[in-house]
């Protein structure tokens, strides 16, 4: 696999490396050797999935507050979508900033993002589909997020969502803990 570090501390594209025949291609998408040989943690213990019928939905921007904080691997199955990353850790020297990056099946590319990262994504595509890899259970009573459009992190969309939900639209501006 190879590990592209990404400007956010922590976070990294993770792309697979194609070995390739007349039958087709082979990769692996994880290896816990290689994610602890980066510095990530190889813990994972839960997956899910995300289907979204609409291109323009965006879900997000979502994170778990302590004692639940996670990293996630999160790859696109099916579609594309616009992946976006926000570090929400006070003592970052990339507090508050975001990044970005276009995921499809066909550019195979994941994106890990560290503890303390908020997450969120804007379908490209009809019937688009997330794959998450997580390193802690989901605990609902720590479920928090930040608001999509908050001028605190002047995330630069591709264009306006066409579908999101009323507590994703509704979260309040970001105050600084």
């Amino acid at each position: 696999m190879k590990f592209t570090e990404l400007p956010l501390k922590g976070a990294f594209v993770v792309e697979p490396e194609l070995m390739s025949d007349e039958r087709g291609s082979f990769a692996r998408t994880f290896c816990s050797r290689e994610f602890a040989e980066h510095g990530l943690d190889p813990m994972l213990v839960q997956c899910s999935i995300s289907f979204n019928h609409r291109k323009g939905t965006l879900r997000g921007l979502h994170y778990q507050a302590t004692p639940f904080e996670e990293d996630k691997l999160v790859r696109c199955t099916m579609g594309a979508l616009f992946d976006v990353m926000v570090d929400l850790r006070p003592g970052s020297a990339t507090f508050r900033k975001w990044c970005s990056a276009e995921l499809t099946p066909q550019n195979r590319k994941a994106l890990y993002l560290p503890k303390g990262f908020a997450h969120g994504f804007l379908t490209l595509a009809d019937d688009t589909e997330i794959l998450y890899q997580m390193s802690e259970f989901w605990s609902p009573g720590h479920g928090r997020g930040v608001r999509w459009n908050d001028p605190a992190f002047g995330i630069q969309w591709p264009q306006t969502p066409t579908v999101i939900s009323p507590r994703d639209a509704g979260y309040p501006d970001f105050v600084s803990p």
